[in-house]
């Protein structure tokens, strides 16, 4: 459990999208508060995932393994953004390594507790499932266009 105060620094957050102070104080009531030094792992590619992770100060490097040794950046995540937030939808194992590059206060929310909210407060595990879907769905949006953007660039390179 955290201090719904802990909200008050990414109220513009995705994840905290068509929220009042009543679906914060029940958010926080399933959370928990983590604060993570530089060079820090959040969590490594292929582990099982278990919690989504709110940012609430510092950045985190998201990467992927692409080769043996070769490990890629996708993005670096700042305050107000979300990581990790498939592990409370599918379980499933991390499809990327997070890595904390300024020191940073997550907010987490693990799947057990995510079920939990589901069955005890419904309205608000909806509003928590359509945030997520609208970060998925942006994620999606950028990604279609980074690689038209690079199927442009190779045609008129060759």
């Amino acid at each position: 459990m955290i201090d719904p105060a802990l909200f008050d620094a990414v109220r513009g957050s995705v994840l905290l999208h068509g929220m009042d102070d009543a679906d914060l104080t029940r958010l926080a009531s399933v959370c928990e508060e983590r604060q993570m030094a530089e060079g820090t792992t959040v969590f490594i590619e292929n582990m099982a995932g278990e919690a989504l992770f709110l940012i609430r100060k510092g950045t985190i490097r998201i990467s992927k393994m692409f080769a043996e040794g070769d490990e890629q950046q996708l993005v670096v995540l700042g305050p107000a953004e979300l990581l990790g937030e498939m592990a409370v939808i599918d379980g499933l194992h991390r499809t990327a390594t997070a890595r904390v590059v300024e020191n940073a206060d997550l907010i987490s929310l693990k799947k057990k507790d995510f079920e939990v909210l589901c069955q005890d407060h419904p309205a608000l595990a909806l509003k928590l499932v359509l945030n997520m879907v609208r970060v998925f769905s942006r994620r999606v949006r950028d990604s279609n266009n980074e690689y038209r953007d690079m199927l442009i660039w190779s045609t008129q390179s060759n």
